[in-house]
């Protein structure tokens, strides 16, 4: 990636850490993925409360980052327990917590499964 492309890829990020942020999202994790694979050079994950906020934060991203210029290639999951929102160098997972607990692709891209609030016991549990 030249200067540019990485100053854009930079500005992309905080644009949509900023719209994950409006919508009270939790557990926010962006990961470098740049030499793992050529597809995307960074992934944000992040987990929402209920299937509304999943697609309103999943929303939120896409809408932010069409003002600012930038290019959705697709957005996926109309159920609001995984939303993706591809826009090409970043791509945006909102989750349910059993969906991210279940999948943990945080781990699978490098980086670390989000510890939940101690003490508080899950209302959900990944399959056994």
């Amino acid at each position: 990636m030249n200067e540019q492309e990485l100053l854009d890829l930079q500005k992309m990020v905080e644009i949509a850490v900023n719209a994950l942020e409006d919508v009270k999202a939790k557990d926010i994790s962006v990961l470098e993925t740049h030499e793992k694979t050529s597809l995307f050079a960074r992934m944000i994950v992040a987990t929402g409360d209920s299937t509304r906020q999943v697609k309103a934060l999943a929303n939120n991203v896409a809408v932010d980052l069409k003002e600012a210029g930038f290019e959705i290639l697709s957005q996926e999951g109309d159920t609001g327990e995984w939303t993706l929102v591809d826009a090409g160098d970043l791509v945006v997972h909102v989750m349910l917590p059993a969906v991210r607990d279940y999948y943990d692709i945080d781990t699978l891209w490098g980086g670390e499964k989000p510890a939940f609030e101690a003490g508080m016991q899950k209302p959900w549990h990944a399959a056994d």
